[in-house]
């Protein structure tokens, strides 16, 4: 769903709670500016974080199974620009 921000702030209350089951996103002249979620889906969205970690904490079972990867073919273009250096 998506709203101006002038309409949000006239229906605040019916469109919080329309957030609470759908995101709505807050307009102003007409660019999306914000999107309204519940605090359980921002909850679960922050659980999805990713970790970042050195080398050196990698277990020898993970780096295995990064050397055993395969990138997939729909990506393979990306190998020609690191040959040319441009990454």
């Amino acid at each position: 769903m998506k709203v101006s921000s002038a309409e949000f702030l006239k229906n605040y209350g019916s469109l919080a709670d329309k957030a609470l089951s759908e995101p709505v996103t807050i307009t102003r002249n007409g660019r999306d500016r914000l999107v309204v979620i519940s605090a359980e889906e921002y909850a679960r969205l922050k659980r999805r974080d990713r970790r970042v970690v050195t080398v050196r904490e990698l277990t020898d079972a993970e780096i295995e199974l990064i050397a055993k990867a395969e990138v997939p073919s729909e990506y393979a273009y990306l190998d020609e620009e690191l040959k040319d250096g441009k990454a």
